[in-house]
């Protein structure tokens, strides 16, 4: 919602100096939180009277733009939410002495305080990035953007003393750490569980929800739940974020994403309580077993692959929890919101047609036509599952008779590798100690990645699947390429072919790069090769030599995580985004190929 103000220029002084007021909270928190002792000889009473100070000026501020707005009913529909937070605040302030038993009335009024003033840099920052992605500018350059500032926030603030249980946390090691977790790639340098301290640990699970979903979907997010209706042009830019099909519907499809993830997590982290006291002495604590679970079911579904264990789930491989939780939570978060959606709408519209099918008086009929399942959602769903089954069963038969499923079957783990090793990057196996075939499976299976729409890495399902009925149209010579009785636009083959294509390039110098780098280290080919398709497929398996890469080593796996997570079309997209395309055509001629 924009607010039209009588003096513009007044109004831009104010935006200036919000973003100066935020700079200053965000010190104040890292000074107070961030280190055991307050540096530069401050005091924790002088930071607090300094957040007083900005909380005095944020409330002239909000004085300000309501005088200066030409309709204040506007700006008071759109700031609404500011009264009953300023009543909350009071409420704390002047209650403490009279109606709560505080032991420390002090410290809760300035907790209260605190809050108050991250939720205000938290809500402004979610609209600005929805107000950068429908600016006009280019939407890929907005898309690096958002991820490069949340990569250098998160690595600064792991950095801290506080977040971390080493003597020191070197920068690079920070960067690369912040990269794996808003790429959700799953790969590391630092032990998560005992390297990182609780607050460290709550950063790497921030940065993997807001890198999984997208701080812009977030933005769009809080925007929509605090009543204020996206623009046309934000609707736009968010049509084009989500690959939506239908403007109008890009309310409901936000409203979707928003309730189906917090439901899927919290369901998720439910089930696997009980998980954490399978192994002795894991987790004796009930909250520990609660924030193991927490952090595991947004990990499982953002397809991020951190655990809090230093052998991820090798320990756990016993758990029906792996293959019956786990498993589903890295497969649903791998399908991508589009087709979940697609999923959901038809399933309550064939519900709302038997209902009012019983209703419906005698000789009526109904006067919509039904929902149908788009060839999206098939082309995807039936891929995923032929790359499931697939997977395990090569996997099955070339590690088991090695002896990599020692005691058991087998088929729940083959089953559990092939899935996770296409994004999440979890195992319950030692990938080190797997057999060449059974890598160069894995290595595919990352190569491949999960679906569009999703936090998935690699080239996507349904890019593969273009690809294949492209070709299998060539040996049919059919003029058109074929899916599902529907005919696929040349524009749409052209994009697959490309992105296969740019993707198995930059995987190539990655891996020559790292050849480079690592050429004193003494790593053979197929581990390096594993490395760089883990990191371009954001997926995080690894055959342990992750750790023990050079600097240049790291910076190369940093770049190819972030390569991974936006696309390479995304980055070429935003070099080419001025280039118009050509409005003549040169002449054919044919050519012998193959």
């Amino acid at each position: 919602m924009k607010i039209v103000y009588k003096n513009p220029g007044l109004e831009r002084i104010a935006s200036v100096a919000n973003v100066i007021l935020g700079l200053v909270i965000v010190t104040t928190f890292v000074l107070l939180y961030g280190f055991d002792e307050i540096p530069f000889e401050l005091s924790a009473r002088v930071l607090h009277n300094l957040q007083i100070i900005v909380f005095l000026l944020l409330l002239a501020d909000k004085a300000g733009r309501f005088v200066n707005a030409v309709s204040k009913k506007a700006f008071l529909r759109a700031f609404w939410y500011e009264i009953p937070l300023l009543l909350l605040l009071l409420i704390v302030v002047f209650g403490v002495h009279r109606w709560f038993c505080v032991d420390r009335p002090g410290r809760a009024i300035m907790f209260a305080l605190a809050v108050y003033l991250v939720l205000q840099v938290g809500l402004r920052l979610g609209r600005s990035c929805v107000n950068l992605a429908a600016s006009g500018q280019n939407p890929a350059q907005s898309l690096i953007l958002s991820f490069l500032v949340l990569i250098l926030a998160g690595a600064g603030v792991l950095m801290l003393p506080r977040a971390h249980n080493l003597d020191r946390m070197s920068p690079v090691d920070a960067l690369f750490t912040a990269t794996s977790a808003t790429c959700v790639t799953g790969l590391i340098v630092k032990d998560t569980g005992t390297d990182f301290s609780l607050g460290g640990q709550i950063t790497i699970l921030t940065l993997i929800q807001l890198g999984g979903l997208g701080i812009v979907m977030f933005g769009a997010v809080i925007a929509l739940l605090l009543g204020q209706a996206l623009s046309v042009r934000e609707s736009v830019a968010m049509q084009d974020l989500l690959s939506a099909q239908t403007l109008g519907r890009i309310g409901r499809i936000i409203g979707f994403i928003f309730v189906a993830t917090l439901l899927i997590e919290a369901l998720g982290a439910i089930s696997m309580v009980g998980m954490w006291k399978d192994v002795p002495a894991a987790m004796t604590e009930r909250h520990q077993q609660w924030f193991s679970s927490i952090f595991h079911s947004i990990s499982a579904f953002c397809n991020a692959g951190f655990s809090l264990f230093s052998r991820s789930l090798m320990d756990y491989a016993d758990s029906w929890r792996v293959y019956g939780v786990i498993c589903p939570l890295i497969v649903i978060g791998g399908l991508g919101f589009g087709v979940l959606y697609n999923l959901f709408d038809v399933t309550v519209d064939a519900i709302r047609r038997k209902i009012h099918a019983r209703h419906r008086p005698l000789g009526g009929y109904e006067t919509t036509s039904p929902r149908k399942i788009q060839l999206q959602t098939k082309i995807v769903l039936t891929t995923s599952v032929l790359l499931i089954l697939f997977g395990a069963a090569i996997l099955w038969l070339f590690e088991r008779p090695m002896g990599s499923y020692p005691g058991h079957g087998g088929v729940g783990e083959a089953i559990f590798q092939s899935v996770t090793a296409r994004t999440a990057g979890f195992n319950t196996l030692d990938i080190a100690a797997m057999t060449d075939a059974g890598k160069l499976v894995l290595i595919v299976l990352m190569f491949i990645g999960g679906s569009p729409g999703s936090s998935a890495g690699g080239i996507k399902t349904v890019t593969l699947a273009v690809i294949l009925m492209t070709s299998y149209a060539s040996l049919r010579k059919r003029p058109h390429v074929e899916i599902f009785k529907r005919s696929v636009p040349l524009t749409v083959v052209g994009r697959a072919i490309t992105v296969g294509v740019l993707f198995a390039a930059v995987l190539l110098i990655i891996t020559l790069g790292l050849c480079v780098t690592e050429h004193k280290n003494g790593f053979g080919m197929m581990d390096l090769l594993f490395e760089a398709t883990s990191a371009l497929g954001t997926v995080g398996l690894s055959t342990g030599i992750t750790g023990s890469l050079t600097t240049m080593g790291k910076l190369i796996i940093i770049a190819a995580m972030l390569v991974g997570r936006l696309g390479p079309l995304t980055l070429l997209a935003s070099l080419t985004y001025s280039i118009k395309p050509a409005v003549y055509e040169y002449p054919s001629e044919p050519l012998v190929v193959g």
